[in-house]
């Protein structure tokens, strides 16, 4: 019998994170501060405009790209956030979640034995799209003491002349950490002279709590070869709708299309009209949450430096990743003990690649009475071995 599984397939890991996931949901009294989800209900007036949708029966097929206001709405958002213009006709793809938009651009651009620097501690999925796409991940370990900021030097000792893409994920997932303007410049300039494709996830882009995001397609020379990948499941509490994006040069959106249209054949059509009432009414709405965040944030970094263990201050996203070191164990062995032990469940640092261990992921998309009770938890569990 031949062989069933691609070879492409059996190198994929299973997610670190599921089985953290299963067991809480079989366990009495347990938390979880593992799920990268808000705890924010979709805005009424967003799910209104779903609703509204049902009502008249827009149940219907949209463009492969997504509707055309859809698109219209997203270009003025981007216009306004980063100042960057793209044509809502030929530069603007509506995805099935940001995840979509990572696979689509890995599958568009990476041939069989083409390079894909990827930052890590970042996102479970880039590893498996790049190795799916034919791709060959090649890791860079972000390190603490550089606040988990890929640096120049970093990026150039990874490059070789098989490199084609990178990824930049900032605001980071799990570390929290952001990239300030200079930084993004000089990370831009080396793309530029190694004529690298930047994919920028910037999911997390509206939840930047010290100034404003600084996206790397608004340097100059950059719009060309960079790729966003953004969506609606952070910023306006959308996850269940499943919707995303991603722009860029039509050269690349073009044959991203294609691929989505045999794929896909379109994103969900009510999750396009509620996002289209999400871009035009819904700044408010993200201040709201942001200012919630922000104020769960500075509690547990202050938390976890007071119990002892150390934690560098995230400014973006909503995870904290704080350093267990000290207490000599795994980042595995840590998780699962304390799920054990006091019924809270985070994240292994390993989870979002092996230069993770030592750390653990902990999101603060909770109420801050669920994240005093956890707290509690985990300093009982952390005196038990300082």
């Amino acid at each position: 019998m031949r062989k069933l599984l691609s070879d492409r397939v059996e190198q994929i890991k299973p997610s670190g994170i599921r089985k953290f996931f299963d067991i809480v949901t079989e366990m009495e009294d347990a938390i979880s501060l593992g799920v990268g989800e808000p705890d924010f209900d979709t805005p009424w007036h967003i799910r209104e405009e779903g609703i509204y949708s049902l009502e008249k029966g827009r149940t219907f097929y949209t463009s492969n790209a997504g509707l055309i206001e859809l698109r219209q709405e997203i270009s003025k958002y981007l216009e306004r956030k980063i100042d960057v213009e793209y044509d809502y006709n030929n530069e603007i793809i509506v995805t099935v979640g940001g995840s979509e938009g990572i696979d689509l651009t890995l599958r568009t651009l990476v041939n069989p034995g083409d390079e894909v620097i990827i930052p890590q501690p970042s996102f479970v999925a880039y590893e498996p799209c790049a190795i799916l796409s034919g791709g060959t991940p090649v890791t860079i370990p972000l390190k603490e003491e550089n606040e988990f900021k890929l640096t120049k030097e970093e990026l150039l000792n990874a490059i070789t002349p098989k490199s084609k893409v990178l990824i930049l994920p900032f605001p980071n997932n799990p570390t929290g950490a952001i990239m300030g303007k200079e930084e993004i410049e000089e990370i831009a300039q080396i793309a530029i002279d190694n004529d690298l494709i930047v994919l920028s996830d910037e999911i997390y882009a509206e939840l930047t709590y010290n100034g404003k995001h600084f996206s790397i397609a608004s340097v100059d020379g950059m719009r060309e070869r960079t790729i966003i990948i953004n969506g609606f499941s952070k910023s306006y509490a959308m996850t269940g709708w499943r919707l995303g994006y991603a722009a860029g040069p039509k050269e690349i959106i073009g044959p991203m299309t294609k691929i989505h249209q045999y794929a896909i054949m379109s994103s969900p059509t009510i999750s396009q009209y509620a996002a289209i009432e999400a871009l035009k009414r819904g700044e408010e709405d993200i201040e709201e949450m942001k200012k919630a965040y922000n104020q769960r944030r500075k509690y547990l970094i202050h938390t976890f430096n007071e119990i002892g263990l150390d934690c560098f201050e995230p400014l973006g996203a909503f995870y904290v990743f704080p350093s267990i070191k000290k207490l000599n164990m795994t980042s595995d062995e840590f998780a699962t003990s304390l799920l054990k032990e006091e019924k809270v469940a985070v994240v292994p640092g390993t989870a979002f690649g092996e230069c993770g261990d030592g750390f653990v992921r902990c999101s603060y998309a909770y109420s801050l009475e669920t994240l005093k009770i956890a707290m509690e938890r985990i300093e009982n569990f952390v005196k038990k071995r300082i």
